[in-house]
């Protein structure tokens, strides 16, 4: 599911695929986080605004632009969901950590680390990203987000194998690493392993609960797998969580076909 090709997955209606590779990045918008973890949009402009996260604010619409030291914290924030913490418990906690460690004086300027320019050189199409990436794995800096990028780099290349093997070293590093399971469902999707393609957006949904692109791809490789109840739930799962979506519409046509069995007019 690349994004050169785009395909058009077919249930009894034509529905356009969402399933794109994830890489990590080193800026994402509300959205984005919103789609990766689950947060209200409301709730990640609270913690913009109070300091809690740290954000980069676009003149134009008034939006913020997160780069990956606030993605770090909002996988901690994850980490405290998944304890059973709730996010006015988390919201709590992050303010007293702020209070506790903020800086005197306004902010220090620092290098980047190898990982981070290696993002950079990554958005730049430069392919010495890969050689970044690889020296913040020697250097143990964040080494699963280093392995799923360079699984990304493969899958630009064609290098099939390669992005298999990064993706599993990524998972070998971090099991819990949510977009490097995402990414090899969509890998085992894409070689019509549907069974191993489950399981690992499966453990993505698991993780992240409200990580709403998996549940639409969980609908597909459910329906490929003749399961059509488990289809119908992922579904009404990413309808539940996406509701803005522009091809809602057509979600909530395929969820009609879906439960009366007929076929799509």
């Amino acid at each position: 599911m690349t994004e050169k090709s785009r395909k058009v997955l077919s249930f009894p209606a034509p529905i356009p695929a969402k399933a794109d590779y994830q890489r990590v990045k080193s800026n994402y918008s509300a959205r984005e986080i919103k789609q990766i973890f689950g947060l209200s949009e409301r709730t990640i402009r609270r913690w913009t605004e109070a300091g809690i996260v740290n954000a980069l604010p676009s003149p134009e619409d008034g939006s913020y632009t997160y780069d990956f030291q606030a993605l770090t914290l909002f996988r901690r924030v994850r980490e405290k969901r998944s304890q059973g913490l709730t996010i006015k418990q988390i919201e709590s906690e992050l303010q007293g950590q702020l209070s506790l460690f903020r800086p005197v004086g306004g902010h220090v300027a620092r290098l980047l680390t190898p990982f981070e320019e290696a993002l950079l050189l990554h958005e730049q199409g430069n392919l010495d990203s890969a050689e970044f990436y690889k020296q913040a794995i020697s250097e143990g800096d964040n080494v699963a987000e280093a392995y799923c990028n360079l699984g990304i780099i493969d899958l630009d290349s064609g290098n099939v194998i390669g992005a298999l093997d990064h993706f599993t070293q990524s998972l070998k590093h971090d099991p819990r690493h949510v977009e490097a399971h995402y990414n090899l469902g969509n890998l085992y999707y894409d070689a019509g392993d549907f069974p191993l393609a489950r399981l690992h957006y499966e453990a993505a949904s698991q993780i992240e609960p409200n990580f709403s692109l998996v549940y639409y791809n969980l609908a597909l490789v459910y329906h490929r797998l003749n399961n059509v109840t488990g289809a119908t739930q992922a579904l009404t799962r990413y309808r539940d969580l996406e509701p803005g979506d522009e091809e809602i519409e057509l979600v909530d046509q395929l969820l009609k076909v879906m439960e009366t069995g007929r076929p799509a007019n």
